[in-house]
């Protein structure tokens, strides 16, 4: 070998994989980074359109004509590791929107808000209430848990408990499960229908079908009282 030449090394498949791996990762977090610049500069009412945008399809409003085979129930797109600082920013802003807009809501004194997240036990109903109202001021919200009925639950009707907690006006109820509860566990639970001390000849075959339209009928009700309701499930 000539004095003062190196002998070229040979890259091994394992540093080339990792080398190409590194510089992936550097252009995922310069994109991820300039969509956070991207979303820095939205106003808050194109941040307001582009969130009603996105939740649109994971919105149900077909009422009686519902079917859940007519969804798809996989997520359109896919985040991984590289795109975690951005749904930070993304939910960050959406929660500084849900802030100014609550602020509008409280000033103005004349609707109220009620969001019903129902869902089995462990399906992110707290984790849901903890990250996306983080921002708002706690003196305009207020949140209600509904576990077993109480004794004084269970000497009024079975709407009872839930409308006591319903939001006055500029305000934002929130319901962790709700008077939902009286058509999944106690359908599937009968000793807790039981427990209702309702007169036998009121308890017949048509007794959910009739809470299902109790439900809808309050519903509208609400709407007709300026009270804006979202169910998540």
């Amino acid at each position: 070998m000539a004095k003062g030449k190196k002998e070229k090394t040979k890259e091994t498949p394992t540093k080339k994989t990792a080398n190409i791996k590194s510089a992936k990762q550097k252009t995922n977090t310069k994109k991820a980074e300039s969509n956070q610049r991207d979303l820095s500069s939205i106003g808050k009412k194109e941040l307001i359109s582009r969130a009603k945008k996105f939740s649109k399809q994971y919105c149900v409003g077909d009422g009686a004509k519902f079917r859940l085979k007519d969804y798809e129930t996989k997520a359109g797109f896919h985040l991984g590791a590289e795109d975690k600082p951005l749904v930070k920013e993304t939910l960050q802003l959406g929660v500084n929107a849900l802030a100014a807009l609550q602020d509008i809501l409280y000033a103005q004194d004349k609707y109220s808000l009620l969001l019903i997240f129902q869902a089995m036990d462990a399906a992110g109903k707290d984790g849901a209430i903890k990250h996306v109202m983080s921002g708002v001021n706690p003196q305009g919200c207020q949140v209600s848990s509904f576990k077993s009925p109480s004794s004084e639950d269970l000497d009024h009707d079975f709407m009872w408990r839930c409308q006591k907690h319903l939001p006055e006006r500029g305000r934002i109820g929130i319901f962790n499960r709700s008077y939902y509860e009286e058509v999944l566990v106690v359908r599937v639970h009968e000793q807790i229908l039981k427990g209702q001390k309702i007169p036998e000849k009121l308890v017949t075959k048509n007794i959910w079908e009739e809470r299902l339209k109790t439900f809808a009928i309050l519903s509208n009700t609400y709407i007709a009282m300026a009270r804006s309701l979202l169910n998540f499930s």
